[in-house]
C-alpha cells in the first residue's frame, strides 16, 4: 500500500487525469447507455447474422475519414480500458465504449452474445419499457 501512495504521489499529475478520465467515462457511460438502449431497433439482433437493413458502407473520402477516426478512438478507449483495470478508472466501461466504437468482423456475434445474457437483457428491457419502447426481440441460435 505505501508502495502505491509512493507511485501516485511521484505520479501526480498522470494520476489526476486518469481519475478525471474515468469520471468522464463514468458520467459518459450512466448519461449514453439508457439513451443508445432505447434508440436500437427491436429487431436488430433477433437474426444469426446482422441484417442488410442495419449495414451502412462508407460511401465518400469523409466518411471513410470518420471511419478511421471512429475506429482509432474505438481502440484508444479499449487500450485505456484494459490499462484502467489495473489503474483507477473504470476499465470495463471504457473497453465497452471502445468495442460499441470499432468495426471488426465478429462485432455483431460478440455484442448478441453480450446481450442475450439473462442480466443484460432484463436491464436492456427494463431501460426500454421505461421509455415506451418494445422488448428487445432474440431469436434462440439453433442446436448443434
Amino acid at each position: 500500500m505505501t508502495n502505491l501512495l509512493e507511485i501516485i504521489r511521484t505520479h501526480e499529475a498522470v494520476s489526476f487525469w486518469l481519475a478525471a478520465f474515468s469520471l468522464v467515462i463514468f458520467l459518459l457511460g450512466l448519461v449514453l447507455l439508457p439513451w443508445l438502449v432505447v434508440r436500437i431497433p427491436e429487431d436488430y439482433f433477433a437474426g444469426l447474422r446482422r441484417s442488410q437493413q442495419y449495414r451502412t458502407g462508407p460511401d465518400s473520402l469523409l466518411a471513410w475519414l470518420l471511419l478511421l477516426i471512429k475506429n482509432l478512438v474505438g481502440g484508444v478507449l479499449v487500450l485505456l480500458g484494459i490499462a484502467m483495470l489495473v489503474l483507477p478508472g473504470q476499465g470495463l466501461l471504457a473497453i465497452m465504449l471502445g468495442i460499441m466504437l470499432m468495426n471488426f468482423p465478429g462485432k455483431y456475434r460478440l455484442e448478441r452474445w453480450l446481450v442475450s445474457r439473462g442480466s443484460t437483457l432484463k436491464l436492456i428491457n427494463y431501460l426500454r419499457r421505461r421509455r415506451g419502447k418494445p422488448a428487445l426481440v432474440l431469436d434462440e441460435e439453433p442446436q448443434k
